[in-house]
């Protein structure tokens, strides 16, 4: 999946993106909208960016499991080389302590996470303060260029403000 990032004039030019995207057989649920005025997005029916989008939920998850998994596997290791304790355990001991601390990582590194607003979407903090309405679309790779080339042509005032290369199937 490819992410496409589209800023908008204001509302109604929104609504036409939005409609258009699901015309062109785009899934609502991969649709997001930010904007400064939420009142406004909910008016106008429009898909709201969850939590998962305007977070580093996601992005925190990912390091905390790679830290807590890294960090549980040497806790591993160095329990295997205590006379005793190793024995008993063997490479259970390893990979015991590395799914435990990809789960810690990953729990610790969430809860942060959620608080922390999206580094991504810091590049569209001063355009949206102005008024204008960031659209977040979640496509296959292969309809990537459809999509782009459905909002420019249809859509003037939209710019296209960029891709991102990986999305989680899960958001």
């Amino acid at each position: 999946m490819k992410r496409l990032y589209f800023l908008a004039e204001d509302v109604v030019s929104t609504r036409r993106i939005v409609d258009d995207l699901l015309l062109h057989h785009v899934d609502e649920r991969h649709i997001h909208v930010v904007a400064s005025d939420e009142q406004a997005v909910i008016h106008a029916d429009l898909p709201e960016a969850s939590l998962l989008q305007e977070s580093d939920f996601i992005p925190a998850v990912e390091r905390g499991l790679a830290l807590g998994g890294a960090t549980g596997a040497l806790v591993g290791v160095t329990a295997l080389v205590f006379p005793g304790i190793g024995l008993a355990f063997g490479g259970g001991a390893i990979l015991g302590a590395a799914v435990a601390g990809a789960g810690v990582g990953a729990w610790a590194s969430s809860m942060i996470g959620l608080s922390a607003p999206s580094s991504r979407l810091k590049a569209f903090e001063e355009a949206i303060r102005d008024g204008h309405i960031l659209v977040i679309v979640d496509v296959p790779k292969k309809s990537e260029q459809a999509v782009t080339d459905l909002i420019t042509q249809h859509h003037p005032g939209a710019r296209v403000e960029g891709t991102e290369a990986r999305v989680p199937a899960f958001p």
